[in-house]
């Protein structure tokens, strides 16, 4: 039985019934976070220099960044749908999971060697791939492996320790960089160091059938595409569209607020330390109040956080927009998924998964390459103020098209 995007949570009685079958939170979803923890290290900590050293070192325009960062955020999407369909068709999400780990673990080896923008590029593209080949496998085993009634919960646990290495990879970029101010080399190779220890979790620690769903009967799209599948998809598409890239709200508070240039990767640790600590209270919340109503709402902070950018001229206002963002990413992130999966049948909960992610990733993908030609055109703050401005209405008619009120029911069966 699949769910649909109403917004009840579930009774007690599925909730009792969930406590005696199985814990709250699975030794897998455990593991499968320490896996993302640690490639988390690896990923963060070269993206959190690579905003500053693409428009600082290598001198690219902010139209030019918005195009890489355009890659960075949308490039996954090319094989997300795929990588779903090959893990439902297998059965075997693990091991389409293990080939994408694998994949961004050979992109860092690359990128030791890449030198020029193009080549840099491809390898972020390469990367990206990786990364659009395992998510959804991942979250799939996540939501086999948890209690319906605690999905939330599970997804908030995973995003937290994943968002342990978010906030260790830049951290470690700023102490490497603070000790050794040309040592980018030294950021990749400790990169690679942490990529390869996350490939070795997984082979070794995630059973190969773990999340698989056999069927003997052809699987067809069109099982995926119900209509509480269809509203998720217009909704978060057109949420994602006005969700610029983090590079760019950082790119505004260190020029607002005259930060000295070292300090850049640490506004990634701000952004990582809020999301951990409200993962899985917003996960828990969800599961309460409604995932639909906390994935859409939850785009607010993120408005707040562009005006915050906007006037920030010291400390208050770069916390408060770190505070803000971290905020959207803990309403989102690990929800987005947990709705998904329940607007689907079982076998098809792969695919459904990579169907959200797919969309929300082109349209950011849209959303920076766009935003870096609005910032060239009239400037970072009036850039920044129009985007929250649409995207504040674009949550009101998002609650409209998912039937978000008060007295709605979230994932009734």
């Amino acid at each position: 039985m699949y769910l649909s995007l109403s917004d009840r949570p579930a009774s007690a009685a599925n909730r009792a019934r969930g406590r005696t079958a199985r814990p709250r939170v699975a030794r897998l979803v455990v593991t499968l976070g320490v896996v993302s923890l640690l490639t988390d290290i690896s990923s963060e900590s070269v993206s959190a220099i690579l905003p500053l050293y693409l428009t600082s070192v290598v001198g690219l325009s902010t139209v030019a960044y918005g195009f890489v960062d355009g890659l960075y955020q949308g490039v996954s999407a090319l094989v997300r749908i795929a990588g779903g369909w090959v893990a439902d068709k297998s059965g075997r999400p693990q091991q389409v999971a293990l080939a994408g780990y694998g994949l961004s673990m050979l992109a860092r080896v690359a990128l030791l060697f890449a030198g020029g923008v193009a080549s840099i590029s491809t390898v972020i593209s390469a990367d990206r791939i990786g990364k659009g080949l395992r998510t959804a496998p991942r979250d799939s085993m996540i939501t086999a492996a948890s209690d319906p009634a605690h999905l939330g919960r599970s997804f908030g646990v995973h995003r937290a320790l994943d968002t342990v290495g978010a906030a260790i990879g830049p951290l470690l970029a700023f102490l490497i960089l603070w000790g050794i101010p040309d040592g980018y080399h030294t950021v990749l190779v400790v990169s690679l160091g942490f990529a390869v220890l996350g490939v070795v979790v997984l082979g070794l620690f995630v059973p190969r059938d773990a999340g698989g769903v056999r069927r003997h009967e052809p699987l067809h799209w069109r099982e995926a595409l119900t209509r509480p599948m269809l509203r998720l998809l217009l909704v978060a598409g057109f949420l994602a569209l006005l969700t610029v890239g983090d590079g760019f709200v950082y790119l505004a508070l260190l020029n607002s607020t005259d930060a000295a240039a070292q300090w850049f990767p640490v506004l990634y640790v701000g952004t990582n330390i809020v999301y951990l600590a409200l993962a899985v209270p917003l996960g828990r919340l969800a599961d309460r109040v409604g995932r639909t109503r906390v994935l859409v709402l939850g785009h607010l902070p993120l408005a707040g956080a562009y005006l915050a950018a906007c006037v920030a001229t010291g400390l208050p206002g770069a916390l408060a927009a770190l505070g803000l963002l971290g905020t959207f990413y803990a309403c989102t992130d690990g929800v987005l998924a947990a709705v998904a999966a329940r607007t689907v049948p079982d076998e098809l909960r792969t695919s459904g998964i990579a169907c959200a992610q797919t969309v929300v990733a082109l349209a950011r993908m849209g959303a920076s390459i766009g935003f870096g030609v609005l910032w060239f055109a009239i400037g970072p703050q009036q850039a920044l103020v129009l985007v929250a401005g649409g995207l504040a209405l674009a949550v009101g008619a998002g609650a409209v098209v998912l039937r978000i009120g008060p007295s709605r029911q979230q994932d009734a069966t």
